[in-house]
């Protein structure tokens, strides 16, 4: 079975990959309209939509691509040598020390004692690359193009080569910030991505596999994607072919603006296969400022897990359409729980800005300083309120809470019973029901045995009792909150 994964874009690439692959040279059988770049910026958006050939990126390479470094990485990794054997030949045979001048060093064979088992600093090299946000010398990159290491190279497009120093990394947003002592340099124009549109030509620059300064292009496919374990960064999604190697170069518009980092690619064998990431430029600046400011990054933090509302859920709440943040649990004592915010309540907006997807808030959130106090508009019990927060600071974590008599297999379609006294102490809860039967309904949802259920549409359950009249009362579905494995999600039901 295939696995599709989510892969670096520059991923410490070898140097020898450079020159070790094929290629395949592909021909445009074509003859299109040429738009330059500067035509392109001065046209309006109507005419430019109307015009079908396309653009040449001439002009944006030339005028930018010297500003696009390539970053040489080097780290010293600890490698344990082989264990060494005897030579295959008598040591009083003449032929004996030709043997060993010629092949002791090579693995297997050692000084013939058979026992060597040596540590051996080793200096491996990776490729990547970055672009010169200033005259003087800042450039920005990945932070995984240069973790680890302790020597960072960077080679101009005129061949000139200094050596970097890593002013900050920041893993969080994957933004590096190196300097080089130069000035005079060629830099690059800052662009706003929030003006950019799914659809909008993009053109990447950087040293795939190794082959300095390559230009690709393509369309943004979408934007304010959310990647797994990427939970603060909106990525922009696109269709330039980048590799590794890519990572850390600059993505332009066709004003030859940068709009983005190239960061990721979703990949089944590891190279690119038409969906690659970048961390949109603002986002960026915003990191580069603090790394040379105070050399680190702070964000700030709610303390809830939140999952997205579909139409069922929004449903079961009363909501008039899916939109939103559900908080599925608060961290006990954390900036949410203070703040009065409950599991079930839907995040709508922070600050008037709307949450329109689930994804956005962690973003919203993070953005801010810690101390930053800010208003939640938020959905609960089919009305809206306020709730003041005062946000923490991300590095501070807690954990959230963990998650009788039985009842048959309901309407819903499981049977349940009340948590012992035991239970309730070892998960640190006051209600819930456990799950004993899943079917019907409630197993096509992926509800099953062992799962604790806390609350429907947002009520707190602790009886089956309660838990039939509320199920028997509900209209055509049912929102439930369940632990499971210590992680609280909601899970629709949709009862048909």
């Amino acid at each position: 079975m295939n696995t599709k994964i989510l892969s670096r874009g520059a991923i410490a690439v070898a140097v020898a990959l450079a020159v070790s692959g094929g290629y395949v040279a592909g021909t445009r059988h074509a003859d299109p309209q040429i738009i330059t770049a500067a035509h392109a910026a001065a046209m309006m958006p109507a005419e430019a939509a109307a015009k079908t050939g396309i653009p040449d990126f001439s002009g944006l390479v030339e005028t930018y691509g010297p500003a696009v470094v390539n970053i040489s990485a080097k780290h010293v990794v600890k490698r344990q040598a082989r264990r060494t054997q005897q030579l295959p030949i008598d040591p009083s045979d003449p032929f004996y020390q030709f043997f060993k001048r010629f092949y002791g060093q090579f693995p297997g064979f050692g000084d013939g004692d058979g026992t060597s088992q040596q540590q051996a600093d080793v200096p491996s090299a990776s490729l990547g690359s970055g672009f010169i946000i200033s005259n003087d010398g800042y450039i920005l990159t990945n932070a995984h193009v240069v973790d680890g290491a302790n020597v960072v190279t960077v080679k101009l497009t005129d061949k000139r080569e200094y050596r970097a120093k890593v002013v900050g990394t920041d893993k969080q947003s994957d933004v590096a910030v190196l300097k080089i002592d130069a000035s005079n340099l060629p830099v690059v124009k800052i662009g706003d991505p929030q003006q950019s549109k799914a659809g909008q030509w993009v053109v990447a620059i950087g040293s795939p596999y190794g082959f300095e300064n390559t230009v690709t292009s393509g369309i943004i496919s979408a934007k304010g994607r959310s990647l797994p374990e990427e939970n603060y960064t909106p990525f922009i999604q696109t269709d330039v072919p980048v590799n590794p190697g890519n990572s850390g170069g600059p993505l332009f518009n066709l004003q030859g603006q940068v709009i983005g980092i190239n960061s990721m690619i979703y990949s089944q064998t590891g190279g690119f296969q038409g969906l690659s990431f970048a961390i949109p430029i603002d986002e960026a600046m915003r990191v580069k400022d603090e790394l040379v400011k105070t050399g680190h990054v702070s964000r700030g933090r709610l303390g809830v897990a939140v999952q997205g509302v579909n139409q069922t859920l929004a449903n079961s709440f009363g909501l008039q359409k899916p939109a939103g943040a559900l908080v599925s649990s608060v961290d006990p004592g954390g900036p949410a729980a203070k703040a009065g915010l409950q599991a079930g309540d839907v995040i709508l907006a922070v600050n008037g800005v709307a949450v329109g997807d689930s994804t956005d808030l962690p973003a919203q959130i993070a953005s801010m300083k810690p101390g930053t106090k800010a208003t939640l508009d938020v959905w609960r019990d089919k009305s809206k309120k306020q709730l003041a927060v005062t946000l923490g600071s991300l590095s501070d974590t807690t954990v959230a809470a963990k998650g009788g008599a039985t009842a048959e297999p309901s309407r819903l379609g499981v049977a349940v019973r009340s948590l012992t006294p035991q239970e309730k102490n070892s998960s640190s809860l006051t209600h819930g029901l456990l799950v004993q039967q899943a079917s019907g309904p409630a197993a096509s949802a992926g509800i099953q045995p062992g799962d604790v259920i806390l609350a429907v549409n947002g009520s707190p359950v602790s009886s089956p009792e309660q838990f039939k009249q509320i199920i028997a009362k509900s209209g055509s579905s049912v929102a439930l909150l369940i632990q499971r494995n210590d992680a609280q999600i909601f899970v629709p039901v949709d009862l048909g």
